[in-house]
């Protein structure tokens, strides 16, 4: 097997993002450190297709990035974590955000294309499968970002949502909650996977799921204040409520306040993602914490082996999510 970036950066005892450097003649590197890499390179016979492809004029240095909604802050905060990633490896990125639109998607797949960025990051759910698809059966370099598609065979780096979910369900559920209803986005896999880790948690505390009120929202303001409002008018108000993302959870702390309702004494949530909106709300928000910083690294890391390595085969990296404790969420245990 040819040796690769990362065979140069462990016998250089450097990381590949100085490999990069060297490699795209970017950014501060001593003389020493970068006559090192080159002598390793040469010591290894490395000849990255980089080289060639940028002979030819073919390479760009740049990486197109797809995302379902920048205002989102969870994928804001994703943006600039792989953006500073991209610009360590001497890589700027494009981004674009499809507002969960087939038509945006198309046109900004096929801008990226003509802009012949190196490698694509989709973090949308896809809405067109083919047109992903022709990218592979053409191997662009091209990574998942926290979705999953049987159908398409891509690097994927994700976190484990069906333990996210179980997480939340298993930590108010040891609260003493027993009655709940969750909100959740409809169009996004992940949304469904941390609905079954959910029920999941809540059948392994004896809790039967099959109760569990599932309301469908998008992660956008207007969807989250209606889904609220929706709960507040039940006539037997759940004790706490699951969010899938941190910014619907946000916006039903916001919301509760207007209507008179106290977060946690009169109810209880528990957020996704652990954003900026879970440190800045009021109560504090309890949350299942994403690794951004690490899902962004490992996302760089596996695009830039495939552009140094095409047809290599597709590899999934699924990272485990934690739980933060603040203040939105009361224990029954000790009132009762």
């Amino acid at each position: 097997m040819k040796p690769t970036i990362y065979d140069v950066a462990k016998e250089a005892n450097v990381s590949i993002a100085t490999v990069s450097k060297v490699l795209n003649n970017t950014g501060r590197i001593s003389e020493q450190t970068k006559n090192k890499v080159l002598q390793v390179m040469k010591e290894l016979e490395y000849q990255p297709s980089s080289v060639a492809a940028a002979l030819t004029g073919k390479k760009t240095f740049t990486i197109g990035v797809l995302v379902p909604d920048i205002a989102n802050p969870f994928f804001a905060e994703v943006a600039r974590a792989l953006e500073n990633n991209a610009r360590e490896l001497g890589y700027s990125i494009i981004l674009c955000s499809t507002d969960y639109q087939l038509e945006r998607e198309h046109d900004y797949l096929d801008l990226l294309i003509k802009k012949q960025v190196d490698g694509f990051i989709i973090a949308t759910e896809p809405k067109d499968v083919k047109k992903l698809k022709n990218l592979n059966s053409q191997n662009v370099p091209c990574v998942l970002f926290s979705i999953d598609h049987l159908a398409l065979d891509s690097n994927v780096v994700t976190t484990d949502d069906i333990r996210g979910g179980y997480l939340a369900g298993r930590y108010l559920c040891q609260k003493g909650h027993r009655d709940f209803v969750i909100i959740t986005e409809p169009q996004r896999a992940s949304g469904r996977l941390r609905v079954e880790g959910f029920k999941k948690a809540l059948a392994d505390e004896g809790v039967n799921p099959t109760n569990v009120q599932v309301i469908e929202a998008k992660s956008k303001i207007d969807e989250a204040k209606m889904a609220a409002r929706q709960i507040f008018k039940m006539e037997k108000r759940p004790t706490a409520v699951f969010a899938s993302t941190d910014l619907i959870a946000a916006v039903f702390i916001n919301e509760a306040r207007k209507a008179k309702i106290s977060v946690p004494r009169d109810i209880s949530i528990i957020g996704f993602d652990n954003t900026i909106h879970a440190e800045i709300s009021d109560p504090g928000l309890t949350t299942i914490a994403q690794p951004i910083a690490k899902l962004a690294s490992y996302t760089m890391e596996q695009l830039l082996e495939s552009i140094e390595n095409p047809g290599m085969p597709a590899n999934r990296i699924m990272l485990a999510p934690t739980l933060v404790e603040r203040e939105s969420v009361s224990d029954i245990n000790q009132e009762s």
